[in-house]
């Protein structure tokens, strides 16, 4: 069936706007072998995605594109390095329906993470928006402790760095190497042997189960340390554990969602089994009386500080 200038614009009506992102310019094109072309500009490269329709009953190309001319692991770590300083080009909308749905529902999520796969030839994000928006709640959130604690400002800072590099980047960084190694190693298909799990990827979704942590552990249970938690009761032990049982549950299972949503990897259920040892030290620390959250706030506040 030919491709009438008709079914050109209803294409780009269909595709343009999941390619649209401020300055990026979109430009389609048909080939003589009845082939749609996509051309993607910006400021920072040139991408295209080709459609072939030819034997197709359906005036419109197939939803999946193909993507030409991927670049190396340490190319798309420059781009987004780079592109952390170009705030103007970065989608702060688009981060923040992230954060949202990360605790309504984080699986809209990772199905944006494929769709960027089928795009772009890539799992992990290339838009610094959603670290730039972590950076700014690790900030609020460490002005909350220095209230709580009554840090000066001196100790405000060694605090903010240390949530910032040690809690965030350097305790990231181990869990997300340990997955990508584990994932990799025992949980990739037979058949997918010459495919792998992007280490990007995995410190992506790192970052995806580490903000409701954050803001559950950071900025909700504060509210309750001084009138509650911090006091010696049995309800104190039980409300401070609970919300720590609940961020690292949490933990557990968006970073869970994270490997499921690769369709590379089988077994991914296994990564919900810490939840079992998760539970049982819950019950543990409650029958023993060990209240989780004060001794990280003493931590804070005696070795940390």
């Amino acid at each position: 069936m030919g491709i009438t200038p008709s079914t050109l614009q209803v294409f780009s009506e269909t595709y343009g706007p999941q390619v649209k992102n401020h300055d990026y310019s979109v430009t389609i094109g048909l080939s003589s072998d009845s082939s749609i072309h996509l051309f993607i500009m910006s400021n920072y490269s040139e991408r295209s995605f080709s459609f072939n329709t030819s034997g197709s009953s359906s005036p419109l190309p197939s939803p999946i594109p193909t993507y030409r001319g991927g670049s190396t692991a340490v190319a798309k770590r420059s781009k987004f390095l780079r592109r952390l300083f170009y705030f103007k080009h970065m989608d702060f909308e688009f981060a923040l329906w992230q954060m949202f749905n990360l605790f309504v529902s984080p699986q809209k999520v990772y199905r944006n993470f494929q769709y960027r796969k089928q795009t772009k030839n890539q799992f992990a994000r290339d838009d610094p928006a959603f670290l730039v928006l972590l950076g700014f709640w690790l900030i609020v959130s460490s002005i909350g402790f220095a209230v709580v604690l009554k840090l000066q400002f001196l100790s405000f800072l060694k605090f903010l760095l240390w949530v910032i590099f040690i809690d965030c980047i350097a305790v990231g960084i181990f869990i997300s190497t340990c997955l990508w190694f584990i994932s990799n190693r025992y949980l990739r298909k037979p058949v997918c042997k010459d495919q792998d799990v992007e280490w990007a990827y995995a410190f992506d979704v790192h970052l995806n189960a580490f903000f409701p942590l954050l803001i559950i552990l950071h900025i909700f249970q504060l509210f309750f340390y001084h009138i509650l938690i911090s006091q010696d009761w049995f309800v104190s032990r039980f409300v401070g554990n609970t919300f720590w049982l609940i961020a690292l549950g949490y933990y557990l299972y968006i970073t869970f969602l994270g490997y499921s949503a690769l369709p590379i990897l089988e077994n991914t259920q296994v990564l919900l089994y810490p939840l079992l040892v998760l539970f049982l030290m819950y019950l543990i620390f409650l029958v023993i009386g060990c209240n989780i959250c004060l001794h990280v706030m003493n931590f804070y506040e005696y070795r940390v500080l």
